[in-house]
């Protein structure tokens, strides 16, 4: 029994053998990520070389996409020099003092460019100088930065490049391409947009202002904005009406108007008329939809006669009333 007893103190007081693993430390505040050595991180990145379409080919389809860029020709293209088109410059406007200014009222326009008398308009050709469309024309001069467009007729907040665009070619969709044989098999992505036809514009908003000055005794008009209208569809596709798409400061746009010639199929020599001189001259055909004569709501037309007919007769009454109020004040 004492030997007994003997063996078992011995082995109480006999140190014990050392771990090789190192023991793990216990986190005082397990709350704490920053103590917490056994924490484990997470690695969400994608590894390299990772390709969501399986290095299928993905190709763009630019058919949709508005082309405004300019391609000039190799080879002089005209049996004349025609070099000085691009130094036009408009001519100044004449002064209008605002103690002189007799009578002033603003009036808005809509021209239907599918009418005869503005199908130059629609003139579909290119030149060194770009597009002849007008649509086009104008998409260049804001996209290029010569013009500033803007989001009201009173030009008070400027828009971005990029608003225009979406705009004018639509944000881009990537859809797939299926084997003609097999229907469930990808062969491909195309990357496609919104197309966005510039025929579709087939009218114009103008704003201008008629002022009779009593230092030169006649009435001037000065056109102020021009807004294209992009034409809105149901998805039945009825024609739904007309948005503004962005309004431009003419003034701001003679220059530009200065360098391109209008269409005309009985002279295309030198003398052709400039855009300038088309809108300073008034060879357009245009109806009023809304002006500041006797409109102290700032109603258009469309809002107080619902009438399509009756519309177009109070326009063509607000036209007389300008015309009459010159006239009135001569006698003969």
């Amino acid at each position: 029994m004492l030997t007994g007893f003997l063996v078992s103190e011995v082995a109480a007081q006999r140190t014990p053998r050392r771990r090789t693993t190192t023991p793990t430390t216990t986190n005082p505040n397990p709350t704490d990520p920053t103590t917490n050595p056994t924490q484990q991180n997470n690695n969400n990145s994608q590894p390299s070389g990772y390709d969501p379409y399986a290095n299928i080919p993905i190709r763009i389809d630019s058919a949709g996409m508005s082309d405004t860029g300019l391609q000039k020709s190799l080879r002089n293209d005209n049996a004349f020099d025609k070099s000085s088109l691009t130094a036009r410059t408009p001519l100044p406007y004449e002064h209008l003092r605002w103690d002189d200014a007799l009578f002033a009222e603003k009036v808005w326009r809509e021209l239907d460019l599918r009418e005869k008398m503005n199908q130059t308009f629609r003139y579909d050709a290119k030149d060194d100088n770009g597009s002849q469309l007008f649509i086009n024309m104008l998409l260049k001069a804001v996209n290029t930065g010569e013009v500033t467009a803007f989001t009201d007729d009173r030009f008070t907040t400027p828009m971005t490049l990029g608003s225009i665009q979406q705009l004018t070619v639509g944000k881009a969709d990537t859809v797939p391409e299926y084997d003609i044989k097999d229907i469930s098999k990808i062969i491909g992505y195309v990357v496609t947009r919104a197309s966005f036809d510039a025929k579709s514009v087939i009218k114009l908003r103008i704003k201008e202002e008629w002022v009779f000055d009593r230092e030169s005794s006649r009435m001037f008009v000065r056109i102020l904005g021009i807004a294209p209208l992009k034409t809105e569809f149901f998805p039945n596709g009825q024609e739904r009406g007309n948005s503004v798409m962005f309004w431009v400061y003419y003034p701001d746009l003679r220059p530009t108007l200065a360098k391109f010639e209008v269409y005309n199929p009985k002279n295309m020599g030198q003398s052709r008329m400039t855009w300038e001189e088309l809108f300073e001259s008034r060879m357009f055909a245009s109806y009023i939809t809304k002006s500041t004569m006797d409109n102290a709501a700032n109603k258009t037309i469309k809002q107080y006669l619902k009438d399509p007919i009756l519309a177009l007769l109070e326009g063509d009454n607000i036209k007389e009333k300008i015309f009459n109020f010159e006239q009135d004040l001569w006698s003969y």
